[in-house]
């Protein structure tokens, strides 16, 4: 008796797993539509939509189309041009005191005007507009070119200006009248007007002409530039003055990174850093180093000038030819 009641519950056992088997492979999961899954708004929007799912709404809207890509600006010419935006300067040789056996510093005036120095004065690439955008961004540092005592010359660096003083240099100043409120004149005052890159046409350069005996070497070495600029005056003819002076070690990292543009090969690869230290640009003597701390149309006039400007090159050049001359 107590076994077929064992069996019989058993039995029922089995039944029951079996048909809790059946009903889960009977069931299929229900897939919710687009529509069920959204939320039903009556009246105001559903604040709990994201941002992408506006933005999809209201392009679809309109009937804009997303573009697929960013756009890509496509590369104007077959190589691109890395060599001088990457470049680094140079730098000299170590100079000893003890191994300067000649110095002379010499100042140099370079005409933007001749023929080999046109590119200077380009407008794809001034030098003016790399020299400028550099101060206005703080890059570089304009001295002050007035003469003082302790600075006679003006060119030894010792008053910085700020960038928007130098750009007042630069710019052509105008006097302008002032008028009350019933048009009376009560007086006149200095506007700067705007800044010509095309109006600078002369550069200065300050450099030492030294012999080290260390490397046997007579090198010219750039200590400073300036442009040149010819203030305006009432019956006045002035001269070219300086507007400020640069340290050119300060400035050549930056005349490194900027292509002189060439009028015979586009692919030159000459920053403007190597034209000065290669010595690639034409220019004229104005003043050496001497003890009256003279310039030279201070004893020279009309074509001696330029005499005199020769005579002073030669003299250089002629000191280093008798370093090795040897006698039989």
């Amino acid at each position: 008796m107590k076994t077929r009641f064992l069996i019989i519950i058993l039995c029922l056992a089995c039944s029951a797993s079996f048909a809790q088997k059946k009903k889960a492979v009977i069931k299929a999961p229900v897939k919710k539509t687009v529509a069920a899954q959204q939320p039903k708004t009556t009246g105001a929007p559903n604040t709990a939509l994201g941002a992408g799912a506006t933005a999809q709404k209201a392009v679809l809207d309109t009937g804009k189309k997303t573009p697929a890509k960013p756009f890509d600006r496509p590369l104007d010419g077959y190589y691109k041009k890395t060599n001088i935006a990457s470049a680094k300067v140079t730098p000299y040789a170590n100079l000893r005191e003890s191994d300067v056996t000649f110095a002379k510093r010499v100042w140099r005036e370079i005409d933007l005007r001749e023929k080999m120095n046109q590119y200077l004065l380009s407008p794809k690439q001034r030098l003016i507009d790399v020299l400028m955008a550099a101060i206005d961004a703080g890059e570089l540092t304009a001295y002050d070119p007035t003469a003082s005592k302790e600075d006679p010359n003006g060119d030894s660096f010792s008053k910085p200006m700020t960038g928007a003083q130098a750009r007042s240099k630069m710019s052509d100043s105008s006097v302008v009248d002032k008028f009350d409120k019933d048009g009376n004149k009560i007086g006149s005052e200095v506007r700067a007007g705007e800044f010509n890159p095309d109006s600078v046409v002369k550069f200065r350069i300050k450099e030492d002409w030294v012999f080290d005996k260390q490397r046997s070497i007579f090198e010219p070495r750039i200590i400073g530039i300036a442009p040149l600029i010819k203030p305006k005056a009432a019956g006045l003819d002035l001269d070219y003055q300086p507007a400020f002076w640069l340290y050119f070690p300060e400035a050549r990292p930056i005349l490194a990174t900027k292509e002189a543009v060439s009028r015979n090969n586009d692919a030159t690869g000459l920053s403007f850093d190597d034209i000065f230290v290669k010595r690639l640009f034409s220019s004229y003597i104005v003043k050496q180093s001497n003890d009256k701390d003279e310039r030279i149309r201070d004893y020279a006039q009309g074509i001696d000038k330029l005499y005199e400007a020769e005579r002073i090159k030669k003299t250089l050049a002629d000191y280093e030819l008798n370093l090795w001359k040897y006698s039989e």
